[in-house]
């Protein structure tokens, strides 16, 4: 099986699109969002698409390299980690946020708005280094083929 580059460089675009738009949210105070559903539920939902693009990446390189399938989606980011295609201890890091996701699109718990928004201002930066790595796996991928 091969990877489809084309697939997962448009996951990519969409990944900085979404990233785009939660800088555009983020750059209003968290009251400001807080205090407006509209501005908090599409923060909400860009985060959430964003993840699920993330997801897709994810699935489709394991798939398409023969990883071992993971039991849920949030282990989706092990065997990237346990192969190289990005850095272990980030995988492992980046993990929980399909818990944060999950937790938003199922409503299973409620969900502390506040520290939904603390956090994903201080994990902001990892969804452009996730794109880095994947994109320098893709160029890598395509010099071996």
């Amino acid at each position: 099986m091969t990877l489809n580059h084309t697939l997962i460089l448009k996951k990519l675009e969409l990944i900085d699109q979404y990233e785009k738009q939660l800088a555009d949210f983020l750059k209003s105070a968290d009251a400001d969002i807080l205090s407006s559903p509209e501005k908090y539920l599409a923060t909400e939902r860009a985060f959430q698409l964003l993840v699920d693009a993330m997801l897709d990446v994810n699935q489709h390189i394991i798939r398409e390299q023969n990883l071992a399938i993971p039991d849920d989606l949030q282990s989706t980011f092990y065997p990237l980690g346990k192969t190289g295609i990005l850095p272990q201890s980030f995988a492992e890091t980046l993990a929980p946020i399909v818990g944060v996701r999950n937790r938003l699109v199922h409503q299973y718990e409620k969900i502390d708005k506040t520290l939904f928004l603390k956090n994903l201002r201080k994990n902001f930066s990892q969804f452009d280094k996730y794109q880095k790595h994947i994109k320098k796996f893709l160029t890598s991928s395509a010099s071996s083929s």
